[in-house]
């Protein structure tokens, strides 16, 4: 049974992507704007002003961890922004920043192949 908010498209949504992992396969990543588009619109109840507005918002965010990743001089600093943009990623079922994230998690502090995964992934959430 679907509930008037949507939580039933948001909860199906997400059922479908979770299983991606760090060694999911190429086809699970190219669903990934699939998955966040059917999640956003879920969420916003298919109103196009609200998809834009959260969908700025995953950008706006993404593009803020991103930026600390680079800045990042210390594993610290490294891990924290890595795993703030992982969540990001998860909570908005974009599992191809999240990949990449889970990625620079492991990778050491300023991995320039790390950043440039992380920034076509954010690329590919605004296309």
């Amino acid at each position: 049974m679907q509930s008037p908010d949507g939580a039933g498209n948001v909860a199906a949504a997400l059922r479908g992507y979770r299983m991606l992992t760090l060694g999911g396969s190429r086809k699970a990543m190219a669903n990934s704007s699939l998955a966040t588009n059917d999640v956003l619109a879920a969420v916003a109840g298919h109103d196009p002003q609200l998809v834009g507005e959260l969908r700025a918002a995953l950008l706006g965010g993404a593009m803020l961890y991103a930026d600390l990743l680079k800045r990042a001089r210390c594993d610290a600093n490294w891990v924290a922004a890595a795993r703030r943009l992982s969540s990001l990623a998860a909570s908005f079922s974009a599992a191809e920043l999240q990949v990449a994230a889970e990625e620079a998690l492991v990778a050491a502090p300023g991995d320039p192949v790390a950043l440039r995964r992380v920034t076509r992934a954010i690329l590919n959430l605004g296309a």
